[in-house]
C-alpha cells in the first residue's frame, strides 16, 4: 500500500526546502499545509522564542477511528551545515546529494515516511489510533526544541521518533551527557621581556589535559574536549584559556564520577602552578545536556513494534546506542520514545544517502504498528 512515487516525491520536496537549525520555517509551513489538508488539527507552541529561531515545533493531532490510548510520531525538521540548496540526485533507488551539501535524509526522511503512513491510512480507510506527530527544530544544535517543547500539547505517553540508521533495530539506550566548560584564569606578561611576571594559563591548560583519561572510559562512558581557545599573540603569555568537552554515560553515577574527575583534575593542576598567589584560578560549569535512555524489553513501544516487525516477517532488535536525540529529552519527561532507523547512511557528511526501498521498509513498520495498535493485538 506503500506508494513509492509519492514517498519519494514528497522525500525530494522536503529535502530541497533549506532548513537549517533555526530557519525551519519553510519546511514547517509546508507541513502545516499538507497536514490541514489531510483533516489534522495543527498548531505551533512557542519554542521558537526561547531557541531564537525563526519557527517553533509542530504538533499535528489526528483523531483516530478507534477509542484506544494516544500515540505519537515524531522527527526534526532541522539540518546540519552545509545544507542550502540541495540539489537531490536519485539514482539506482539512492538518494545522494551533488556533492556540495549533505543530504538531509537526516532527518527529511522522517517526515516523508510519516506523512507517507498517513495518507495510506486516510486514503484506505484503516482502522487506527489516535496519533499526533511532533516534529522538532534544532535537533541538531542540542536538542533544543525538545528541550523547551511545550509537553502539555501532548496527549500520548510512548510512541516513535524516525531518527536513527538501522531499519531492523529499535534504539532502547542511549546514554546521559554532561556539557563541561573549565576556564582558566592566568596572568598576562611579555613573554621576552618578563615571562617569570605571567601565570601561564595554556601551560596549566595542557598539564591538566595531559592526565586526563579521554575517549572510551569503559563500555558505557566516554568523554571528551573538544575545544580550547585562548591567548593573544606568541610573545603574551596567555591570561586567559576556555575549554569545553562533554562526559556520557548509561549510568548516571559513572557520569558524575568521569565529570568531576575531569574538574577535579583542573582545580589540582591550578594549585600546584601557584606561587603566593591567587593564580592560576579555576571556574568549572557543568551543565546537563541530557538525560539517558533506558527502556525496558517488557514496555509496550518495544512489544508493539516487535509485534508489528514480526507480522512483517522481520526481527526488530533493541540497539544500544553512544548518540543523544529528542528521545532521551522525551525519556526525562516520562514519555517513552523507542527510536527506529530510516536507513539514512553517512549523516552529517556530504556522503550521506538514503534508499527508497530503506523508506519503504520503515513505512510499512510505522504502518503497521499503528495498525496492530489499533486492533489492540495481545502483546
Amino acid at each position: 500500500m506503500i506508494n513509492s512515487q509519492r514517498l519519494a516525491q514528497r522525500f525530494r520536496a522536503f529535502v530541497e526546502i533549506d532548513s537549517l537549525s533555526r530557519q525551519e520555517k519553510d519546511v514547517a509551513l509546508e507541513l502545516e499545509k499538507i497536514l490541514t489538508a489531510m483533516g489534522a488539527t495543527v498548531c505551533f507552541d512557542t519554542a521558537g522564542e526561547q531557541v531564537s529561531g525563526n519557527c517553533s515545533n509542530l504538533v499535528a493531532k489526528f483523531k483516530g477511528t478507534i477509542d484506544t490510548e494516544p500515540i505519537f510520531l515524531s522527527g526534526h525538521m532541522d539540518t546540519v551545515g552545509p545544507g542550502k540548496g540541495i540539489k537531490v540526485l536519485f539514482e539506482d533507488g539512492v538518494f545522494k546529494s551533488d556533492g556540495t551539501t549533505i543530504l538531509g535524509a537526516d532527518d527529511k526522511s522522517a517526515l516523508a515516511i510519516i506523512l507517507e503512513v498517513m495518507d495510506v491510512i486516510l486514503e484506505n480507510k484503516i482502522d487506527y489510533p489516535p496519533v499526533e506527530l511532533i516534529f522538532t527544530v534544532c535537533e541538531e544544535i542540542g536538542l533544543l526544541g525538545a528541550k523547551y517543547f511545550d509537553y502539555s500539547l501532548m496527549d500520548s505517553t510512548f510512541g516513535y521518533i524516525l531518527d536513527s540508521t538501522d531499519t531492523q533495530g529499535i534504539v532502547t539506550k542511549a546514554p546521559a551527557a554532561n556539557k563541561i566548560i573549565v576556564k582558566i584564569y592566568g596572568k598576562a606578561a611579555h613573554s621576552g621581556a618578563e615571562p617569570e611576571n605571567g601565570v601561564n594559563a595554556l601551560l596549566v591548560a595542557s598539564k591538566a589535559i595531559s592526565e586526563l583519561k579521554l575517549g572510551r572510559i569503559d563500555e558505557e562512558t566516554t568523554c571528551n574536549l573538544g575545544t580550547i581557545k585562548g591567548g593573544i599573540a606568541t610573545n603574551i603569555v596567555p591570561a586567559f584559556v576556555e575549554i569545553h568537552g562533554e562526559a556520557r554515560s548509561h549510568d548516571v553515577e559513572k557520569l558524575e564520577i568521569v565529570t568531576n574527575s575531569i574538574v577535579n583534575t583542573f582545580q589540582a593542576v591550578a594549585e600546584e602552578f601557584k606561587n603566593n598567589s591567587d593564580l592560576p584560578r579555576i571556574e568549572a560549569i557543568v551543565e546537563n545536556d541530557f538525560p539517558n535512555t533506558n527502556i525496558s524489553e517488557d514496555h509496550k513501544a518495544i512489544k508493539l513494534a516487535r509485534k508489528a516487525a514480526d507480522n512483517l516477517g522481520t526481527v526488530l532488535a533493541s540497539k544500544t546506542i553512544g548518540g543523544g536525540a529528542d528521545a532521551n529529552v522525551f525519556f526525562g519527561k516520562g514519555i517513552i520514545a523507542g527510536v527506529l532507523g530510516t536507513g539514512m547512511t553517512d549523516v552529517h557528511t556530504l556522503n550521506e544517502s538514503i534508499t527508497i526501498k530503506d523508506m519503504e521498509d520503515t513505512a510499512k513498520l510505522v504502518l503497521e504498528i499503528l495498525k496492530v495498535h489499533a486492533a489492540g493485538e495481545t502483546l
